[in-house]
């Protein structure tokens, strides 16, 4: 898969105690910038050859580096426990076999999310493999951050529990919240439909001792990222989250754009009807009150009770063709062309990929939607180029966890630094 381009971490922590400070790499005596690079460059092609599993020697002709270098780079990168050995095979006829490498099953990550009504961990490994997912419906709206952040801390400690029994090490994790966030400060600078507003988190808590710590995302945003490293995203698109809130991430050339403020792709609040319903961001007539989950449950006349519960026989009535549920999907549908319409005018965007509860609908969804495309920008999303998610409810938990795995890609130098882990 392709990783693209990271800025790298300045410094990680040490699970012994205290931080670990990044080496100077450019000071004399010190490692050098060659080196740091490489182990990059080598790393970075191991990852991107996904299945193929290269050799020593095939890493060496890709890159252009010797074959003493790349085994150098190769025995730091595998006595870190990034990357593993597998398999003996011949590159051709002659010569000793050479032995397959990949990254590491034995190092991973754990995904976390925090939404409206339910919280979610998995743990994925440095290969993108989703090993562990948990999911347990929360009523978090109105309740304070600190409450909410407990309850995530069992379901993360439940996920550790699962990566230890399967002798997964955890490097650190990625927390992903439906709202505008300060990543460097650990702090949701507003999350509407939670009601916070400048609330700080402490999201390393959550995972003690992890070399790595926990990155704080928007979860539209990881979700987005998800669907372009393990999704099969292409490398321009406009991914749209349907929760509780309706949320947009943008990828362009294979990077999440977020905007000088970090709030692009807030679908949610395009405004789709001047004279519309209050919206929880303190608008009106905004596109999540229409095609919201709450919305559309509300719409349909579904009652209130469990998410699950009530998702089943939205789908149920759907089935059946009861009307007031297609109208309810249908408008949805309707409202949501107009959003993606603006949108693709004003971003010059060739394709979308639908998830949450649009995927879910998308059988449903899809014709209003596309004649609501129609007619509001006749020809300028090609009907092949709207598509629903195959990552079901796991893509905000793979692009939370792929954040940090890609930053350790990026920057394996930084890692090396860290602790052994065992």
């Amino acid at each position: 898969m392709d990783y693209g381009q990271w800025k790298p971490a300045k410094s990680f922590s040490n699970p012994q105690g205290g931080p670990i400070p990044v080496i100077d790499a450019t000071a004399p005596g010190r490692v050098g910038d060659v080196r740091r690079r490489n182990l990059s460059l080598v790393l970075d092609s191991i990852a991107k050859t996904g299945d193929a599993k290269p050799s020593r020697a095939q890493l060496a002709a890709g890159t252009g580096l010797t074959k003493a270098a790349v085994s150098s780079l190769v025995a730091d990168l595998v006595e870190s426990g990034l990357v593993a050995e597998v398999g003996l095979y011949r590159d051709g006829e002659r010569g000793r076999p050479g032995q397959g490498l990949e990254l590491s099953s034995r190092r991973g990550v754990i995904g976390m999310e925090i939404n409206v009504d339910y919280l979610a961990v998995g743990v994925v490994d440095l290969g993108g493999n989703l090993r562990f997912h948990s999911s347990v419906e929360s009523p978090n709206r109105g309740l304070g951050p600190a409450t909410v952040m407990e309850r995530l801390g069992a379901l993360a400690a439940e996920a550790k529990a699962a990566a230890a029994a399967e002798g997964i090490a955890i490097l650190g994790g990625g927390l992903a919240v439906p709202g505008l966030v300060d990543e460097q400060r650990s702090v949701v600078l507003s999350a509407p439909n939670l009601h916070w507003e400048n609330e700080p988190l402490n999201p390393r808590a959550l995972l003690e001792g992890a070399p790595l710590g926990v990155r704080l995302s928007n979860e539209a945003n990881s979700a987005a990222l998800g669907e372009l490293w393990y999704g099969g995203g292409p490398a321009d698109f406009l991914y749209v989250s349907g929760e509780v809130g309706v949320g947009g991430g943008v990828i362009i050339a294979s990077e999440l754009y977020t905007g000088p403020g970090g709030s692009a792709g807030e679908l949610g609040h395009i405004v789709v009807n001047p004279v519309g319903p209050s919206c929880s961001c303190g608008g009106a007539g905004c596109l999540e009150t229409f095609a919201g989950q709450e919305a559309i449950f509300e719409a349909a006349g579904i009652p209130p009770g469990a998410l699950e519960e009530r998702a089943e026989l939205l789908l149920a009535a759907l089935r059946q063709r009861d009307p007031q549920a297609r109208k309810a999907v249908d408008d949805a549908g309707r409202y949501l062309g107009v959003a993606l319409a603006s949108s693709a005018r004003l971003m010059d965007i060739e394709a979308v990929v639908l998830g949450g509860h649009f995927a879910t609908l998308g059988e449903w969804l899809r014709p209003a939607l596309l004649a609501s495309l129609e007619r509001h920008a006749p020809g300028l999303l090609d009907p092949r180029n709207l598509t629903l998610s195959s990552l079901e409810h796991s893509g905000t938990l793979l692009g939370a966890a792929g954040q940090v795995i890609r930053s350790v890609i990026e920057s394996p130098f930084e890692f090396l630094l860290a602790a052994k882990l065992a």
